[in-house]
């Protein structure tokens, strides 16, 4: 143990001949533990509310998402057989989806009308988001339609309506009839078998599942499909397994993994996280201004043994250590006891849920969301340190320049 760092520690935990100076110490060491237990939480707290986002998302979304570089559809190329053998791939399907009208009744709306194959219910987790009816593609007599609830509002529908829904959507590569306009749409009809609810309106309001033969007429199209979806196995790496795919398939397509499929959520969330951190850190800036006062008070009282160790033969790098490693250490616990203050609070609301969202069934879920992130601890405690030997460097460096002199 160096002897700068052993003085240290013995005026840290000393009492002073001043109260006043027992008194700030103690305050600086709240603040910096405050504002830490803070950032722990602020950060766990959006990792909470990203994690529920992408338990949502996931129902619908799958692992991987395999798209054309370039136009809406493509014909899906003979290596995607090959996908079944790639390490960490469960199962695939395709997909074809687009905008159409939808009308029942009087009631009419645009909506996004996708095409899926037999396998989807197997390839998503859709029956654990339907809040009525099954999950039913076609039968020997007819086509279903599977929609979210917001769109089922519009259309003023429910599961197992006596009468079918229209679908229409403009003919390819035909000019208008201006005469017959009408004559310019295929139509499709589709029996309402079943609604969904995500929580998510891009989604609930939106979407119509149907079978991929029944939009493959609806869009003149015959093999061609807008997406391939990849169903990952349990524990599998989605970006080793991206890696494989597009080494595949080629330049020609785009894989998605689940968050790069809603980025503009994902990253929404992660711009709010990052700035509610700065802020915090601006609060933390403020709190270390403590150390520096209790760090100038202390050398004000401590002349006559900073004396005294020059007479020893002490040397000014010594004594500024001295002083340095005491705001250190006033940071160093703070954030240790604030990480803890923190991770406790995190666990507590983990597991009681302390903190509600409001009423009950208001919200989603009922209390704030937490998920404590290792490299977010890491992240808080470095900040907190790099700020505090800041803190504690201009007050011996700068400010000490008076009292720490020959």
């Amino acid at each position: 143990m160096s002897i700068s760092f052993f003085i240290a520690r013995r005026y840290l935990f000393s009492r002073k001949s001043h109260n006043a100076i027992n008194i700030i110490s103690m305050v600086a060491v709240c603040g910096v533990v405050v504002t830490t237990a803070a950032l722990v939480i602020g950060l766990s707290v959006f990792n909470g509310f990203d994690g529920l986002i992408a338990s949502m998302f996931s129902n619908l979304d799958p692992g991987l998402k395999v798209t054309p570089r370039t136009g809406k559809v493509f014909e899906p190329p003979e290596k995607v057989r090959e996908l079944m053998a790639t390490d960490g791939i469960e199962s695939y399907g395709e997909v074809l989806q687009d905008h159409a009208l939808i009308k029942y009744g009087e009631r009419q709306q645009i909506g996004i009308i996708k095409g899926v194959d037999d396998n989807y219910r197997e390839l998503t987790s859709i029956g654990n988001v339907l809040i009525d009816g099954e999950f039913i593609l076609y039968d020997e007599v007819t086509d279903y339609a599977t929609l979210g609830v917001g769109l089922a509002v519009s259309l003023g529908i429910n599961a197992n309506f006596v009468y079918p829904l229209e679908i229409y959507a403009p003919k390819r590569d035909e000019r208008v009839n201006l005469s017959n306009p009408a004559a310019s749409f295929n139509r499709e009809y589709a029996y309402i078998r079943g609604v969904f609810r995500i929580n998510q309106p891009m989604y609930d309001d939106e979407y119509m599942i149907v079978p991929l033969a029944l939009a493959r007429k609806l869009f003149t199209y015959e093999k061609e499909v807008s997406a391939i979806e990849i169903k990952l196995k349990e524990g599998a790496a989605a970006a080793a397994v991206k890696k494989e795919v597009k080494a595949l398939l080629g330049d020609g397509f785009v894989v998605k993994d689940r968050y790069e499929q809603q980025e503009a959520s994902f990253r929404m969330m992660q711009i709010e996280k990052w700035m509610t951190f700065l802020i915090l850190c601006f609060i933390l800036a403020i709190a270390l201004f403590n150390v520096t006062g209790s760090l100038s008070m202390l050398m004000i009282e401590k002349q006559e043994d900073v004396k005294t160790l020059r007479n020893l033969g002490a040397g000014d790098a010594l004594i500024r250590r001295i002083f340095l490693f005491e705001g250190w250490m006033i940071s160093g616990l703070g954030a240790l006891a604030g990480i803890a203050a923190g991770l406790v609070l995190c666990l507590l609301q983990q597991e009681a849920g302390l903190i509600k969202m409001g009423s009950a069934g208001a919200f989603i879920i009922d209390s704030y969301p937490v998920r404590v992130a290792f490299a977010d601890i890491l992240i808080v405690f470095a900040t907190v340190m790099a700020a505090g030997f800041l803190s504690a460097w201009y007050a011996v460096y700068r400010l000490g320049d008076r009292w720490l002199a020959k």
